[in-house]
């Protein structure tokens, strides 16, 4: 960049942005830079606006159930403030304890709870941001219900800073739910892993989470950090309810684990338990990465789709001699492909981005998309032009120079080329 800025506030914010603008200097905005897509990397000469500093909680209404905060909030510190209220923010991003709800609701991020609590953009009632010219756009309102004019909280959501730059957020909370209860299910193939999803979500309970983890991630855990997996285990499925009935919901879910063909159920008795069984999931990328250089895929595919594309992403590696570790959001079909390599290996990394669109054109060819939460970036910039129609890319860049007519808002980033 030529010159980072680091605004505490949304006046400080439209002095750089004016400045910016009239010298024609790209802007990119900047939170806790733990993006996956490259969104947030500085382009040659433009002005890094860091909104780290911009991290104050304005209000919490627990009448209301809403939050009003600056961008740089991290996203635990929210639901901490908002559990002292006995309140929920569900949104739960894997990076939770370091990333910013400001960039959490720039790529519209998801997580581990969106099965049944859905993704950022469903919490965000409201926006304050600084368009290309300098002016304060409000948009939303505080209202539970509101349909006056365009949607433009949720056109900006999601939009990847290449629209504005989001000053303030107005969020929904929820009710403080019930301590979760876990079931894990060890699988001798993807199609019984498979079918326990599907079974699962045809039970009529809603789980809070639904995680699966293939073959060669729950082998880098296991000689890793030795958890007990049993050898041959083709997938492993964790399930979780926070229901007021999540005792009741545990005894469905283990049985439809066992009807589909688990060659071993655990269910857990209390919140320690549960805790210790959701330890082969939040050990699952770091386990992959300490066997070399990682890139992390995120595609998401229709449901009845999620084993053909586990199975496909397994035929791609064998065929191209890489390993390829897969884990999940197996409730929502949102998939987390990761091919691993050798560090310093240039050709090796060549291979690895050759799988990684292999598997890119898997998930469209079933239907899927090109991401399902960690946005697009620079990474999944020329796939995005393949998910859109000729309409749709027009409708995006129509949208684009209608905001930012001078292009200098994330230049290079998320929308598909003109």
């Amino acid at each position: 960049p030529a010159a980072v800025a680091l605004p505490q506030d949304t006046a400080q914010v439209v002095a750089a942005v004016t400045v910016a603008a009239g010298l024609g200097t790209p802007i990119v905005v900047r939170g806790a830079g733990s993006g996956l897509a490259g969104a947030a990397n500085a382009v040659d000469g433009c002005l890094v606006l860091c909104t780290t500093r911009m991290d104050r909680i304005l209000a919490i209404d627990p009448a209301e159930r809403l939050a009003v905060v600056q961008p740089g909030v991290i996203n635990a510190t929210l639901r901490d403030a908002a559990a002292r209220e006995g309140l929920f923010y569900p949104p739960d991003p894997g990076s939770f304890e370091m990333c910013t709800v400001g960039g959490n609701a720039a790529t519209n991020a998801g997580g581990m709870c969106c099965v049944k609590y859905g993704v950022t953009g469903d919490y965000v009632r409201g926006l304050e941001a600084v368009l290309a010219d300098g002016s304060v756009l409000r948009t939303g309102r505080r209202t539970v219900k509101g349909v006056a004019g365009y949607d433009l909280t949720h056109l900006l959501v999601g939009s990847e800073g290449t629209l504005a730059v989001i000053t303030e957020l107005t969020l929904a909370l929820r009710p403080a739910p019930a301590e979760p209860r876990t079931v894990v299910g060890q699988f001798t193939s993807l199609a019984a892993a498979g079918e326990a999803v599907g079974a699962v979500l045809r039970s009529g309970v809603e789980p809070s989470l639904l995680e699966i983890l293939d073959a060669t991630t729950l082998q880098a855990i296991e000689s890793w950090q030795p958890l007990g997996i049993e050898a041959g285990t083709a997938a492993m499925v964790l399930a979780q309810s926070d229901s007021a009935r999540q005792d009741a919901d545990a005894t469905v879910i283990a049985k439809a684990f066992t009807d589909a063909g688990a060659a071993e159920v655990i269910q857990a008795d209390d919140p320690a338990e549960s805790d210790l069984l959701m330890q082969a999931r939040r050990l699952a990328y770091p386990a992959l990465e300490r066997m070399g250089a990682t890139l992390l895929d995120d595609v998401a595919v229709p449901l009845p789709a999620l084993v053909p594309l586990i199975e496909g992403v397994e035929r791609i590696a064998a065929e191209r001699g890489m390993t390829v570790g897969i884990f999940g959001h197996a409730g929502d079909g949102n998939m987390h492909p990761t091919v691993v390599y050798a560090h310093g290996d240039p050709d090796a990394e060549r291979r690895a981005f050759r799988v990684f669109d292999d598997i890119v054109a898997l998930a469209l060819e079933l239907g899927g998309t090109v991401t399902g939460e960690h946005g697009v970036g620079l990474l999944k910039r020329s796939w995005l032009g393949g998910e859109l129609d000729p309409v749709a890319r027009r409708a995006h860049l129509a949208v684009k120079a209608a905001l930012d007519p001078a292009g200098i808002l994330n230049p290079g980033k998320s929308i598909p080329e003109s």
